[in-house]
C-alpha cells in the first residue's frame, strides 16, 4: 500500500501536457483504469500517511476536492 500511496501522489505532483496524458500515465504507467485511479486517490487524501507523506500535495488536493464539492 506504501508503494501505491507514493506512486500515486508522485503523479498528482507532475503535471501534463495535453487531454489525455494524464490518463495515459495512469493507466500504463500504474496499471490502473482512472476510474479506479481516483477511487483510491480520494481514500488517500483522508488517509494520515498520505498526509504525513506529502503534506503539500495532500493539501491542495484536498482544497481542490471541497472546492468542487461546494460548487455542487
Amino acid at each position: 500500500m506504501q508503494e501505491q500511496l507514493e506512486n500515486i501522489l508522485a503523479l498528482e505532483r507532475r503535471t501534463f501536457p495535453g487531454p489525455g496524458a494524464k490518463e495515459r500515465a495512469i493507466r500504463e504507467e500504474l496499471d490502473l483504469s482512472p476510474v479506479h485511479y481516483y477511487q483510491l486517490l480520494n481514500a488517500l487524501l483522508d488517509d494520515p500517511r498520505a498526509l504525513a507523506h506529502d503534506p503539500v500535495t495532500v493539501n491542495r488536493l484536498r482544497r481542490v476536492r471541497e472546492t468542487r464539492r461546494s460548487e455542487r
